[in-house]
Parts: C-alpha cells; structure tokens; sequence
C-alpha cells in the first residue's frame, strides 16, 4: 500500500491537530494543507515539516490550493469564519450564518470531488448538508460531532458509576448542540441495561466543552480524535461504528453507522417514546436551520 492523501482546510486549533495526528498515520503518505491566508498555512507546514524530522515521519506536507485536493482520498474540512460568537445558548447554531457562506464556496471548488470527506465547522450538522448538496453526489460527506458527545456521554456515566469508560455502552444521537438525543434506553454498563441520571449527563456534556474553551480557547484535540476514527472507517482501513451527521431521510443529523470495508450501514438504536420524540424535534429544527442557509444565498 502506497498510503492515502488527506487535505485538510484550515490551518486553526482542529486542523493543526488533526495535521498532527496525520503526521504520525502510517496508512498517511501526503498532507495538502489550505488556509485562509498564505502564512497560516505556511506556518503550519513548515511546523509538520519539523515534526516529521523530528518523528521520522514519511508523510509530507505541502500548501495547496482548495481546488488542487481533488486528487486526495479523502478532505477535512475545518475552517471558521472571523466573526464573535456572543451567544449564551444554542451556542454552535450561532455560528451559521457566517459559515454557511464559507462552506457553500469550498464545496463549489471542489464540485464533482468523489473522496471522503469529512465536515468539522460548527453548527456541523446543517454544514455538512450545505458541503454535500454543493460539491454533488459523488463525494461521500460525513460530519463528527454526536461521536465527540457519544465520547463524552460515556466518560460522564464512567465517573458517575464508579466503572472504567469501557464498561459503557451508549449513544448521543441528533444534533451535535441544544436538540442532542440522549439515548438512554439503550445504555448498558457491564452488559446490564442502566439507570441514567438525565440531567446530570446534559450538564456534563454542556460544561465540558465550556471547561475546554474557557482553559485552552477552543475545542481541538477531541474534535481530531474524532476526525481520525472517522478517517479510518471512510477509507476501509478499520471496521466499526461510528457516530457521523449524514443524511437521514432527508436531513443530515448524527447517527450511528456500522461501516465494513469503508461501506457504511445505519444502525440506529430502538427509541422509546420521549427520545423519538427529541429525534423528531431535532430534524425539524436542523431543516429549518438549513432553509436559513438558502435564504441568505438568495439574498446575496
């Protein structure tokens, strides 16, 4: 195997880690690096250039223009626009309207791309729609976000129950901000059906990123992680589930996906009534979301 190329766009807090990480991928033989401006993008090259010397990498890294990654396997797609997020609720939805104009042009470069592509720009769920309706039907768009909260919904539950993360069983489904779905009735821990204390796992998966924002500025390294597993199962490099905003029944939200040599299967779990309930509200609210998106491009 010759290895794969993976682009990633945007040199900020994700997509220098996720470059990073790359780095150090044996199945990653090249980087193509975009950003914003020339010396972002600089800066971070030049830095993994010193990684992989230092590391003894064989992955390179180099500058190329967003059209120019139709020749990688698969793009990571992490970019944010300048604006000041000034809201104290549906924090991530606050995002849209200055990304979704950002996103619609990179999938516009890339339009026909047929790689993996993987969305990592907040509010994730509406973009990664906006992303695949612009760069057309032969890319296979993925966005994380519910696999970060299915993470962080077990390291709740690890510590409540006093048992290694391990031990837990269990899902974060919808949308990756306020209409999440905590999938309760499904939760085991150690194989035994489990009793979840609700409100404690929402303040828990709220305080979290709040904690990472407010010690280090901005989310990245668990966005990256997750920007990896994803990698891995899209390219048929490992088998596993994964819980990815695609599309499901016309709207993109987080669902669980059982992928097999790169082919991925929905693999929703059984929900009762009240989870069916906030699944439901939670498509509503990222359709909407999403005629938001069009309605300020028809403004333009």
């Amino acid at each position: 195997m010759t290895g794969f190329t993976v682009g990633v766009i945007g040199a900020g807090a994700v997509g220098q880690s996720v470059a990073a990480l790359l780095v150090q991928e044996r199945w990653c033989a090249r980087l193509m690096i975009a950003s914003r401006t020339q010396e972002s993008a600089t800066g971070l090259v030049t830095d993994l250039e010193d990684m992989r010397e230092i590391t003894r990498s064989p992955v390179r890294a180099e500058i190329t223009p967003v059209a120019g990654m139709r020749a990688a396997d698969a793009i990571v797609v992490c970019p944010r626009a300048t604006f000041t997020n000034t809201a104290t609720s549906d924090i991530r939805m606050a995002g849209l309207a200055a990304n979704a104009p950002l996103i619609r042009s990179l999938a516009e470069q890339l339009s026909g791309y047929r790689g993996q592509v993987i969305v990592v720009t907040n509010p994730v769920d509406v973009l990664t729609r906006v992303f695949a309706t612009a760069v057309g039907t032969a890319a296979r768009v993925y966005g994380i976000g519910s696999s970060t909260d299915s993470a962080r919904y077990r390291l709740a539950l690890a510590t409540h129950f006093s048992v290694p993360v391990d031990a837990v069983r269990g899902l974060v489904i919808g949308e990756h901000g306020d209409r999440a779905v905590i999938c309760a009735s499904t939760t085991t821990v150690n194989g035994r059906p489990a009793k979840v204390p609700l409100e404690y796992v929402r303040a828990q998966l709220s305080a979290r990123p709040r904690q990472i924002n407010a010690g280090i500025g901005r989310t990245r390294c668990g966005p990256a992680g997750a920007v990896l597993g994803a990698l891995r199962r899209t390219l048929g490099l490992a088998d596993g589930t994964e819980v990815l905003s695609v599309n499901h029944r016309g709207v993109w939200l987080g669902i669980p996906l059982q992928f097999t040599a790169g082919r991925p299967t929905v693999t929703l779990p059984a929900l009762n009534p009240d989870e069916q309930r906030q699944f439901t509200a939670a498509q509503i609210k990222l359709a909407t979301a999403y005629q938001q998106t069009l309605q300020g491009e028809n403004a333009c």
